[in-house]
């Protein structure tokens, strides 16, 4: 197993779990940059895109619920609202071709639209849902938006989870025809995210393009909508009342910081295919870690180029071949 653990150490950063993006932007001018943020309306996604805005850059925001979009993120200058569904193929397509023929460039990157234990359901040609919606939607959107990503200095973040801890990729069942397990799937597709970003970065940093993948920690967000009450009550995270009981939990601040830092971060110039949490980079796990730590499988550079070809093959969509 080739693993890219060499630069996968803290730095450290001087951040730790409770910075929030104001920390991180603090002194930050994005006036004139262009960033993309799927999900960047609702939860950890919506703070991404205030954070980015109020240090001065603007923000496109692609939506499945478009309407809801732009209610939610009303009044906001700098925010542009526009209709793609990541579970869609044609729809990734047809927004890529939209944003390309407008001939502008793209800064920053952040891949934070996600689903997490959802139902067995199928999509596009019977492709379990989790693992399309997190990772092959965004590596056909990414590879589509390749031409406007803005050499010598863009970044593109995508958000993987502890979740990954789960499982590595599944090569002999991918998309659980055999049986489904709705936390198998979570964890399969956030180890996506993360060799997605492994990848990236090895195709990209000639271009002076850089990847990473994070961890934004835990945060109560509609990422839970899938869970009942009672899971989340058993999981620890609330009180049979409904209160939030996890010392884990971070506020959406907090829990944007990392993602915001990995997209304009100074402290990584230089750096990319980096797995991050708690606004730094993280250490490899070891067994005497319960919560933090990234994982062999989700780093390793042959599974990353493995799961490139594979993904590439399914969407039909390379930007490097």
């Amino acid at each position: 197993m080739t693993t890219s653990t060499t630069l996968q150490r803290p730095l450290p950063s001087g951040f730790d779990a409770t910075t929030t993006t104001t920390d991180v932007l603090k002194g930050v001018d994005l006036t004139g940059r262009l960033a993309l943020v799927t999900g960047g309306y609702s939860g950890i996604g919506i703070e991404t895109t205030r954070a980015l805005v109020d240090a001065g850059a603007e923000v496109i925001v692609p939506s499945r619920r478009v309407e809801t979009a732009r209610e939610q993120l009303a009044g906001r200058e700098r925010v542009e609202v526009d209709a793609l569904d990541l579970g869609d193929l044609e729809s990734v397509r047809t927004f890529a071709e939209r944003f390309l023929a407008t001939h502008r460039t793209l800064d920053i990157v952040v891949d934070s639209a996600g689903i997490m234990a959802a139902p067995e359901t199928r999509v596009g040609p019977g492709w379990e849902s989790q693992l399309a919606t997190n990772h092959l939607g965004h590596f056909a959107l990414v590879n589509r938006l390749w031409p406007a990503i803005e050499p010598g200095g863009a970044r593109v973040v995508s958000v993987s989870s502890r979740g990954h801890h789960f499982s590595p990729i599944r090569w002999d069942d991918p998309h659980f025809e055999q049986g489904y397990d709705k936390w198998l799937a979570y964890g399969q597709s956030k180890t996506a995210n993360s060799l997605f970003a492994v990848q990236l970065d090895a195709l990209g940093r000639d271009f002076g393009v850089r990847a990473f993948a994070v961890h934004p920690g835990a945060i109560l967000t509609g990422l839970v909508r899938h869970m009942s009450m009672a899971e989340q009550v058993e999981a620890g995270y609330l009180d049979e009342q409904g209160n939030l009981i996890d010392p884990r939990f971070k506020s959406p601040e907090a829990g944007a910081a990392t993602q915001v830092w990995a997209a304009t971060s100074r402290q990584l110039d230089d750096r990319g295919g980096l797995y991050l949490e708690d606004v730094d980079i993280a250490a490899p796990w070891t067994e005497d870690q319960v919560y933090t730590g990234v994982k062999d499988w989700a780093i390793d550079a042959d599974e990353a180029e493995r799961l490139w070809t594979w993904s590439a093959e399914l969407t039909g969509v390379d930007a490097f071949a």
